[in-house]
C-alpha cells in the first residue's frame, strides 16, 4: 500500500530544497533522508544506496568517454571537423549553417556531450557566421540546436546514464539505437537551417579548392576514427562499451599530443583536472539519484504512475504523447542528467507495461532531455552559446523556436516509428 503522505513529503521537500538553490545532488539525497525520517527507517540506508548506486562496472564507461572528449576538445579537433563538413555542404546557400549541423554531428560522435559540442564548434563557427553577415542570434540558435546531436550519437555518456537508471539496458544497443535518430535529427535541423537561410538571403559558402581536399580528408578521418573505434569495436563484439572508452582515450591521447601536437604535453594535467571535476559531479549525482530512486520504488510511485496513465487510456500512442509532453515540460526547469536519473525509474515501467522496447524508450527519453538543454531557464547549452555569440538569452531563445519545433518533429518520428531506434541494434544482434 502506497503511503501518500510519504510521497507528498518526498515531493514537497524535493521542490523546497530545489527552490532554495541547493545542488541537485544534495536535493535528491536530502529529500530522501527527510522521507526516511518520517517513515522511521534507518538513516544509513541513504549511504548504503548511494554506495551501491556507483558500484557498477558499466559506470566505468562514463569517465573514459568524458576523458576522451576532453582530450579531443583540448586540441584543434573542431577546426578539422568544420573543414571536413565544409567539403560536403559548404558551398550552398547558408552553407556555414549547414556546415555547423554536420560538424556538430561529427564532433558529437567524438565527445558525446552537447556542452563540449557547442563550446568547441561554436567557438569556431559562431564568429565565422557573424563575420559572413549571418545574424548573431541565428548563429547561436543553429549551433546550440545542432549540438544536441551529441547527446544521442554514441558515445553519449547520457545513454550510459540511462542504462544505469533503467537497471542495466544494454549500452551497446543504446549506442547503436542512437545512430539513425541522430542522423534524422541532423537532417531535420539542416532543412530548417536552409529554409531560413534562403528566406534571409544568407551568403553561399566558399568552395574548397582541390589542393586542400587530401589534407582535409586525412585530418578529418583521423579525428573521426575515435568514433569508428568505439562503434566498430562494440558492434563487432571485440570489446564492451567500457573497454571501448578506454581504447578511445589512448587513441585520443596519441592523436592530440603526439600526431597533431595541438597541445603541449605539459597541459595534460589540466585535461585530467577538468575530467576529474566533471566525473566527480556526475558520480555524486548518480549516487544520490540511486537513493532517490530506491525510495520511489519503496513507496511504489512507479506503480502508482503506471495505474494513473493506464487509468486515462491504454492506447500506447496517446500515452507516449503524454510522456513526451511531460518530459518536454520538465526539461524547462531541470538539467539533463538529473532528469534522466529521476524520470527513468518512474516512466520506464509505464513504457514496458505498454510493450515499448527499453532501447526505443531510452532514445525517446534522451532526445526529450536534449531538447531541454536549449530551453530556459536551465538551458545549459543555450547559455554557453549565448556567451560565445555575445547574444542575450531572450534574443537567442526567440531565434531558437523554429529549431525547437523541428526537433519536436524529429522526436515525434522517433517516438512513433520504433524501427528508427531498433533497426540497427536488431540487425547487429540478429534479432527479428
Amino acid at each position: 500500500m502506497t503511503d501518500l503522505t510519504a510521497v507528498l513529503i518526498l515531493g514537497v521537500s524535493f521542490v523546497v530544497l530545489l527552490l532554495l538553490r541547493f545542488p541537485i545532488s544534495i536535493t535528491l539525497a536530502g529529500s530522501t533522508l527527510i522521507t526516511l525520517i518520517y517513515l522511521g527507517l534507518p538513516w544509513v540506508v541513504v549511504g548504503q544506496r548511494m554506495i551501491q548506486g556507483i558500484n557498477s562496472f558499466p559506470l566505468l564507461a562514463i569517465p573514459f568517454f568524458i576523458l576522451a572528449g576532453q582530450i579531443m576538445s583540448a586540441g584543434g579537433m573542431a577546426v578539422r571537423l568544420v573543414n571536413l563538413a565544409q567539403l560536403f555542404v559548404g558551398a550552398v546557400r547558408g552553407g556555414l549553417a549547414l556546415v555547423n549541423c554536420v560538424a556538430c554531428m561529427f564532433f558529437g560522435n567524438i565527445s558525446g556531450s552537447a556542452a563540449a559540442d557547442v563550446s568547441s564548434i561554436g567557438s569556431v563557427l559562431i564568429p565565422a557566421m557573424k563575420k559572413n553577415k549571418y545574424d548573431a542570434d541565428y548563429a547561436v540558435a543553429v549551433t546550440t540546436s545542432a549540438s544536441i546531436q551529441g547527446v544521442i550519437f554514441p558515445p553519449s555518456h547520457n545513454l550510459v546514464l540511462f542504462s544505469v537508471a533503467a537497471g542495466g539496458v544494454s549500452v551497446s544497443s543504446l549506442f547503436l539505437g542512437g545512430i539513425v535518430p541522430g542522423l534524422l535529427l541532423m537532417f531535420t535541423l539542416m532543412i530548417i537551417s536552409y529554409v531560413i537561410a534562403v528566406k534571409r538571403n544568407y551568403p553561399k559558402g566558399e568552395p574548397v579548392t582541390w589542393s586542400q581536399v587530401p589534407k582535409i580528408i586525412r585530418d578529418g578521418f583521423l579525428s573521426l576514427m575515435t568514433g569508428v573505434i568505439i562503434l566498430g569495436g562494440i558492434a563487432s563484439g571485440w570489446f564492451t562499451a567500457t573497454e571501448a572508452g578506454a581504447i578511445a582515450c589512448v587513441y585520443a591521447f596519441v592523436l592530440t599530443f603526439f600526431v597533431y601536437r595541438d597541445v603541449p604535453l605539459r597541459q595534460v594535467g589540466l585535461v585530467f583536472k577538468r575530467t576529474f571535476r566533471t566525473v566527480a559531479m556526475v558520480l555524486f549525482l548518480i549516487a544520490a539519484s540511486d537513493a532517490f530512486g530506491w525510495i520511489l520504488a519503496y513507496l511504489q510511485v512507479p506503480s502508482l504512475l503506471t495505474d494513473l496513465f493506464l487509468g486515462i487510456s491504454d492506447n500506447p500512442y496517446l500515452i507516449l504523447f503524454m510522456m513526451n509532453l511531460l518530459l518536454l515540460l520538465i526539461g524547462f526547469p531541470m538539467d539533463m542528467a538529473p532528469m534522466i536519473l529521476i524520470m527513468t525509474p518512474i516512466l520506464l515501467p509505464v513504457a514496458t507495461t505498454l510493450g515499448i522496447d527499453p532501447v526505443h524508450f531510452g532514445i525517446i527519453m534522451i532526445l526529450n532531455c536534449g531538447i531541454g538543454l536549449i530551453t530556459p531557464p536551465v538551458g545549459t547549452v543555450l547559455f554557453i552559446g549565448c556567451a560565445l555569440g555575445k547574444v542575450p538569452v531572450s534574443q537567442a531563445t526567440k531565434a531558437s523556436w523554429p529549431f525547437f519545433f523541428a526537433m519536436c518533429v524529429a522526436l515525434l518520428l522517433v517516438t512513433y516509428i520504433p524501427q528508427l531506434s531498433l533497426w540497427l541494434p536488431h540487425m547487429v544482434s540478429g534479432a527479428p
